[in-house]
């Protein structure tokens, strides 16, 4: 692949100019350009070299404009964790030595509660392994899907959003804020859920909040992290911790609802000197914190994932609590468990879009969907239970769990993507 910042050729000149009078049909139509719809675009590359599909992407964002200009690393940029079956997946793409540039390595992960003494200890060279995950600015996982984009046949309508979206024989009929008018055998909604489009569709989701808000920020800490992850129960909730360039790390503290307003308005040493009581001194002290977000936290399911004509993936179809960091590399098996049913349903001679692909794919995805829900919301409301009888259970189980070398590399492993 050519280098990101290198290629000449801007990805916007791959815009399509319409005049709102035609309607031009493709074979998959991609609502959302972000990283799940991106990353899914780039894995049906081989399929649109191979067998002349067509793919047109819609992203409501003016993403484009960037792709071309230098790339600069900030100390407040957010940062996803990538585990290592989803680094193996972009490197099937042809994607991952450009990502690994600015990738940091988790080689350990150090999981505790704050007042126990039970810990678990989750190590590569345990595995095996270089590194168990990385951890990627998100704003250079989009730079290097782009570029990739850039090189392919793909349609582009961006910025634009969907206004309009009917289903007719044989897909759905796309009606476009930028005049452009689609009929796709298979649209991919990949927006987030924030377009509204399920909901015009009646596809109904299950919404269970948490009443917790997750406050992110970047901390710099006065020593190296040396590619340690940490993951530090508290009475609060959760504070995890994964390493960046330098010394720097992303912090994700979970606190109750309304709890962090708090937080949010406190000066940089005042609320670095709550972060250091709240998870103790185990990885340093916490010296420097960028500018701070939060987003209220809830376990979102759309009831339905799959019609005929129509895939639903990413936080679309399940937006995850990030203590277990697995929501988007569940995207990730989702979008190569969608190019395998569509490439083995082209063997048959089925399109993309058909009830039998479809079927496929929703059958690969069911059980690790089912399994990462299930163990990450399991997880919050385990560690969210403020008993002292529990509490000295849950480190007992994370002693045990320590000590139980199958059982921790078996969860290493799941945590890695690597099985399922």
């Amino acid at each position: 692949m050519n280098d990101p910042q290198s290629a000449s050729r801007p990805l916007a000149s791959e815009i399509v100019p319409t005049d709102g009078t035609s309607t031009r049909r493709v074979d998959v139509a991609i609502v959302g350009g972000g990283l799940v719809g991106a990353s899914l675009a780039c894995a049906l590359m081989p399929l649109i070299e191979r067998a002349g599909l067509s793919v047109a992407v819609i992203e409501a964002a003016p993403i484009l404009e960037t792709v071309d200009a230098p790339f600069q690393p900030s100390f407040d940029a957010r940062a996803s964790a990538i585990a290592q079956g989803s680094a193996d997946h972009f490197a099937e793409m042809g994607l991952w030595q450009s990502m690994a540039e600015h990738a940091t390595p988790i080689r350990r992960i150090h999981i505790s509660e704050r007042g126990r003494f039970g810990v678990t200890r989750l190590s590569g060279d345990e595995l095996g392994v270089a590194a168990l995950g990385h951890v990627i600015p998100n704003a250079w996982m989009g730079r290097v899907l782009h570029r990739r984009l850039a090189e392919s046949s793909i349609a582009w309508h961006c910025p634009a959003r969907v206004e309009e979206i009917a289903p007719v024989a044989g897909g759905h009929v796309l009606t476009l804020s930028d005049g452009g008018r689609l009929e796709a055998g298979l649209t991919v909604l990949a927006d987030g859920g924030r377009s509204g489009l399920k909901e015009r569709l009646g596809i109904e989701s299950d919404s269970h909040p948490y009443d917790q808000v997750a406050l992110i920020a970047n901390v710099e800490l006065s020593r190296p992290h040396n590619g340690e992850a940490w993951e530090r129960f508290t009475v609060e909730g959760p504070i995890a911790l994964l390493p960046l360039r330098g010394q720097a790390m992303e912090l994700v503290w979970t606190h109750p609802l309304g709890a962090e307003q708090r937080r949010l308005a406190l000066s940089d040493g005042d609320f670095l000197a709550e972060l250091q009581r709240a998870f103790g001194d185990r990885a340093g002290r916490f010296r420097r914190v960028s500018s701070r977000h939060a987003y209220p936290l809830s376990l979102v399911t759309a009831r339905e994932t799959t019609r005929p004509g129509l895939a639903v993936m990413g936080n679309a179809a399940h937006a995850l609590h990030p203590v277990a960091g697995q929501g988007f590399n569940l995207a990730v098996r989702g979008v190569m468990d969608l190019v395998s049913a569509m490439e083995s349903g082209r063997e048959r001679g089925e399109t993309p879009g058909s009830a039998e692909v479809l079927a496929d794919f929703e059958a690969r995805r069911r059980a690790d969907r089912h399994n990462v829900i299930r163990f990450s919301d399991g997880l919050v409301r385990l560690f969210g239970i403020d008993s002292a009888l529990l509490s000295h259970a849950r480190a007992a189980g994370l002693i045990g769990l320590n000590l139980a070398g199958p059982l921790r590399r078996g969860l290493a492993r799941r945590a890695m993507g690597l099985e399922r």
